[in-house]
C-alpha cells in the first residue's frame, strides 16, 4: 500500500497538491488539499477494469470556477440555512447568502474552499491522509473557534473511510459531509438512471420551493422514496410525486434512516456490476441525482448533463437550527463533532 502525491495547481499562492491512496488490489482514491476534494476513485468493473466512479477534473481551475462541490467536504453546515441567519443562546448571526436569500453549504468561501494542513497515515492495512482545518470565529459568519479534522483512509478490503471530528471554544453549529457525485458505470460511459439504490429508510423531509425542509416529516410507503427493496434512482425522474417535479424531476432530498446508529445504503449498477455498500453513523442521508448539473463544460470529456451522477450526502438533517424537532446540529465547547461514513466496492460476476 502507498501515498503519492503530486503538485495539481496553486491557489492563492499555495501549491495545491493531490494525494494518490493506493491499496494492495489496486483500488486507488486521489484527492487534494483544497478542500478535501475526491478527485477519483478507481475500482474494478466484474471484468476487473479499472475505472473511476467519481465526477471530477482534469484541471484545478475548474474546481475553482466551474465545480458544484465534486468530491467536496462541505461546511461548517451542509445544506441550506433559511434567511442566512440563525439564533442560538439569544444571540442572532447572520451568514453570508450566497444563495440569496439563503445560506448553503458553508457560504461564500466554506470548507470547500480552503486549503487543509496534510499528514500521511501509515497503518498496518491501511493508508490515509489527515486534513486539519482551523475556522476562526464569525468566519462566514458563523460563532467560535471551529477545529476540524478530516480522515481519508483506505484499506485492503477496498474500503474507504472517511472520518470528521471537530471541536469549538464556543457554542455553534457544525453539520459536514463529504459531496461526491458518483457513477458506478466507470468514466462516464452512461448517466445514474439505471442505477438501484437500497437503504433502510421509510420517512423523507419534505421540501418546500426554495428546498429547504419545511418540518414535515413525510412517508415514503407507496410513493417513489421508498428505497427499502431497492429502486431505480429513473423512478424519480419519471415521477409526477410534487417533490419530485419540485426539485427538477428527480431527487435532492433527505431520507431519513429508520434507526440510530449504524445505517447501511447499497448503490449498485447492473450493467458494470459494481456495487457500492455506505455505511455512517449519521441520522439521514441527502439524496442529489443531479438534476441541474446540465451546464456548457466537460466533465474528464464528458458534457455536464443532468442525472451524470448520484450525491449521498450522510449527514444531519438540513435547516436542523430552526426545527428543534430535527436532532440537534449544535456543537457545545465540551463536546465533540464526529460523523462517521465507509464506502466499500465490490463488484459482481455475471449470474450473481
Amino acid at each position: 500500500m502507498k501515498v503519492e502525491e503530486r503538485v495539481f495547481g496553486n491557489y492563492e499562492g499555495t501549491s495545491v497538491v493531490e494525494y494518490s491512496l493506493v491499496n494492495d488490489t489496486g483500488m486507488t482514491v486521489n484527492c487534494l488539499n483544497y478542500g478535501c476534494v475526491i478527485t477519483k476513485i478507481i475500482v474494478p468493473d466484474r471484468h476487473g477494469n479499472f475505472e473511476n466512479v467519481v465526477l471530477g477534473f482534469e484541471e484545478f481551475k475548474d474546481y475553482v470556477e466551474l465545480s458544484p462541490y465534486f468530491g467536496a467536504v462541505v461546511g461548517r453546515v451542509a445544506g441550506r440555512i433559511k434567511d442566512a441567519r440563525f439564533e442560538l443562546d439569544g444571540e442572532e448571526y447572520l451568514l453570508a447568502d450566497n444563495e440569496h436569500p439563503n445560506h448553503i453549504h458553508g457560504g461564500k468561501k466554506g470548507f470547500s474552499s480552503v486549503i487543509w494542513k496534510t499528514e500521511f497515515i501509515q497503518e498496518e492495512n491501511a493508508v490515509g491522509v489527515k486534513f486539519v482545518y482551523h475556522s476562526p470565529n464569525g468566519e462566514e459568519g458563523y460563532p467560535g473557534n471551529l477545529d476540524t479534522t478530516v480522515t481519508y483512509l483506505l484499506n485492503n478490503k477496498n474500503e474507504f473511510m472517511t472520518t470528521f471530528k471537530g471541536t469549538t471554544d464556543q457554542t455553534t453549529i457544525v453539520n459536514l459531509t463529504n459531496h461526491s457525485y458518483f457513477n458506478l458505470s466507470g468514466n462516464l460511459k452512461r448517466d445514474c438512471s439505471e442505477h438501484v439504490l437500497k437503504l433502510d429508510s421509510d420517512r423523507f423531509l419534505e421540501l418546500a420551493p426554495d428546498l429547504i425542509p419545511t418540518g414535515k416529516v413525510l412517508h415514503s410507503k407507496n410513493t417513489p422514496f421508498d428505497f427499502q427493496h431497492g429502486r431505480w434512482l429513473s423512478a424519480g425522474r419519471k415521477s409526477t410525486h410534487p417533490q419530485n417535479v419540485l426539485v427538477g424531476n428527480g431527487y435532492d432530498h433527505p431520507l431519513m434512516f429508520t434507526k440510530e446508529g449504524e445505517n447501511q445504503i447499497i448503490l449498485s449498477d447492473e450493467a458494470s456490476g459494481r456495487t457500492m455498500l455506505v455505511t455512517t453513523n449519521q441520522p439521514c442521508v441527502v439524496l442529489y441525482t443531479s438534476n441541474q448539473l446540465e451546464a456548457p463544460y466537460s466533465i474528464a470529456g464528458v458534457r455536464a448533463r443532468n442525472y451524470l451522477g448520484v450525491c449521498l450526502e450522510t449527514q444531519g438533517l438540513p435547516d436542523a437550527i430552526h426545527h428543534p424537532e430535527f436532532p440537534s446540529v449544535i456543537l457545545q465547547p465540551e463536546e465533540v463533532y464526529y460523523s462517521t461514513t465507509t464506502y466499500r466496492f465490490f463488484a459482481n460476476t455475471i449470474g450473481d
